[in-house]
Formats: structure tokens, sequence, C-alpha cells
């Protein structure tokens, strides 16, 4: 919806269809791998591996019919950019995020990186490429994900160190919190300076996103300030309301624009001054 160029059924329905079978076999990998630790977490321990309700044979040709099928649904009926940045999106997930949460902090920038690929995979299969309102789009997607996982994760840090999972959380409390309020601001940023420069959306979604970004500023300055359950389930909830909010103001702040006034301000300018040049 937000891409430059009207988008057709087939490539939409592919594009959905084929990311839902990505997840389910990206979901299934991350189980199959974590189902021993996942035991040790009151919120993971009733999951299928881990109360043997499917075996990881199971687990395993399952994901693999999924990838295989996604993979291809993306390739035959979006095209093939969405289906690489599909295939990219499962590795990172089960090959990088998931063996990295017990090892290393970075796995949450891992997991924001896969978070944000979701949308450049929409607006590759409406588009067949990638230019700077798509980019601004993962950004935004990329920036929610640090006050959403760590306002979730918060009251569950003694879950997470119990199976030796490396989150934030556990590692770096002060860090947490203090990643949480940075990446509130940038979302400010990323929402009412960067997305009308690179024509993602208008001025107006501009002024109508501040007081939701304000307030998400608000709650993790509340959660950096004085960390306690309140603080942070506040912040976890709120997360979950702000990005469909903030999903539907862009699609009604571009309500009705041409593809022409869609498309990203900078590629204007340079088709403007490729035209001058050859005249």
């Amino acid at each position: 919806l937000m891409a430059p160029v009207t988008v057709s059924l087939v490539p939409l329905v592919a594009c959905a269809a084929g990311t839902t079978l990505l997840s389910s076999a990206a979901n299934a990998c991350n189980q199959l791998l974590e189902a021993p630790y996942d035991a040790q977490m009151k919120r993971t321990q009733s999951r299928v591996l881990v109360v043997h309700r499917f075996s990881p044979l199971h687990a395993l040709s399952f994901a693999g019919v999924a990838a295989v099928t996604g993979v291809g649904t993306l390739y035959l009926l979006a095209n093939p950019l969405t289906a690489f940045l599909g295939a990219l999106n499962l590795v990172l997930y089960a090959g990088v995020y998931t063996p990295l949460k017990r090892s290393h902090i970075a796995c949450t920038w891992a997991g924001a990186v896969v978070g944000a690929i979701p949308p450049l995979m929409g607006y590759a299969a409406a588009t067949g490429t990638i230019d700077s309102a798509a980019l601004c789009l993962a950004a935004i997607l990329y920036s929610w994900q640090f006050p959403h996982f760590n306002g979730l994760s918060w009251n569950l840090r003694g879950d997470y160190s119990k199976a030796g999972y490396r989150v934030m959380c556990v590692t770096n409390e002060r860090l947490c919190r203090v990643t949480s309020i940075r990446h509130s601001l940038a979302l400010v940023g990323l929402c009412s300076v960067v997305a009308p420069l690179t024509n993602l959306t208008t001025i107006t979604f501009a002024l109508d996103s501040l007081p939701v970004n304000a307030y998400m500023c608000w709650l993790a300055y509340k959660f950096y300030s004085a960390p306690d359950a309140s603080n942070s389930r506040r912040l976890f909830f709120y997360s979950l309301f702000y990005l469909p909010l903030i999903m539907i103001l862009m699609v009604v702040s571009n309500y009705g624009r041409s593809d022409v006034q869609k498309t990203p301000l900078l590629e204007r300018i340079r088709s403007f001054t490729t035209k001058s040049a050859e005249s």
C-alpha cells in the first residue's frame, strides 16, 4: 500500500502467502533449535516440541517444505528480489539470530534486522526494486522493535537468564533501557523527517505521528527512570498499539496520491536532473 505503484492482486496474494510460509518455516527452525532451552522457561515450556506433541523430524520436514514452497511462491508469482529477501530473512532468523541469542548481546540487533525485512519484501513485490522510501519503512520497523522487545523481555529476564540467553535485559540492564529511549527518539526522526523526505508519505503524516511517537518516548523514559514491571509492561503494550496505528496513519495520508506523487523525492530530483542534462 505504501509502494509508488498500483499493486496487482497476484503479487499481493503471493507475497502474503510466501511470507506466511517462510515465517512458519523460521518458527519451526527456531523451536527445533531451542527446544531444550524452551523447556526451562515458563513462557515457552508448553511448546509442541517441548511437550513432545511433534518430533524433531516433523518440525524439520515442515520447515523444509514451508521454506521451499514459500521461496518458490515468491519467485514465480512475485519476483526474484522478493524471493531472495525472503530466503535471506529465513537464514538470518534461523542461522544467525537464533544461535546468537545464547552467545552474544548482539542478538537483539540481529533480530531487529530480521523484523525489518518483511516490509522490504512487500515493497519489492509491488515495485521490483528497493528505494529510499522502502529503506525508511524498514528503518521504522527496525527501531520499533527495541522498545517493543525490551519492554517485553524485562519482566522475563529471570527466565531468559535461567535458559542461558544473552539478551540485553540479562547482560546489560542499563543498555536495555537506554536503547529503548534511543530508538523511540529515532522513530520521531524517521516518521517526521525521513518519511516525508523520501516521499514514503506526506507532511500530514509527519505531523499526525508526532503525538503517537511522543507518547512512545515518554513511556520509554518512564521505563528508563523507573524500570519496574509496570513501566516495562506499559511500554510493551503500547508498542503493540503503536505499530498498526502508525501504518494506518501512513495509508490514510497516502490516500488519493498519484503514482508520480508517491515516487521518492530523491528519485524525482535525479530524473529531473537527467532530463535537464539531456536537453
